[in-house]
């Protein structure tokens, strides 16, 4: 059993890394691609369609997560597994975390991916400084008009939580 396990892995991992491929041949975007998994089928895939989109939130992770809430018609991607051909980036590991996904695995490394220009470290390293010694300026304006907002969603009785 443990076996199959792991050549499964395997299968889903190549697939990701296929998409990358594809997707960078084909002048998408950058060479990117991603798997949801869920009960041992591919739900979704995503290969980075930055460029191609004009988008700079297109990313492998990003499309295939969005591919997978569609497909299964919610937002919480419980009891699925992602699959990515690299350790994701500040943006794609929040998305992960709000989709609540299961398990991710990913085959090149953060640190391989800015030996070819795409690094993410200034962005770990951006916010982990006060807000106020950030380069990108970031001034608070119209709380109270914005808190009532929040208060009404505070109390609204049907709301759905995530």
């Amino acid at each position: 059993m443990k076996k199959s396990r792991e050549n499964e892995n395997e299968i889903f991992m190549q697939k990701a890394i296929d998409l990358s491929l594809d997707g960078m041949n084909s002048d998408d975007g950058g060479p990117f691609g991603a798997v949801i998994v869920k009960g041992g089928e591919i739900i979704a895939q995503g290969n980075n369609q930055v460029t191609s989109e004009n988008d700079p939130t297109m990313h492998a992770e990003i499309v295939a997560i969005r591919e997978a809430c569609k497909k299964l018609n919610t937002f919480d991607l419980s009891g699925c597994t992602l699959y990515t051909s690299c350790e994701s980036c500040p943006m794609c590991l929040g998305a992960i975390y709000w989709a609540h996904l299961d398990r991710v695995y990913y085959a090149n490394t953060k640190e391989d991916a800015a030996q070819i220009g795409f690094d993410d470290a200034f962005i770990y390293e951006e916010l982990s400084l006060d807000k106020n010694k950030r380069k990108l300026l970031m001034q608070q304006m119209s709380r109270r008009e914005a808190i009532e907002v929040f208060q009404k969603w505070e109390e609204k009785e049907d709301k759905i939580i995530y």
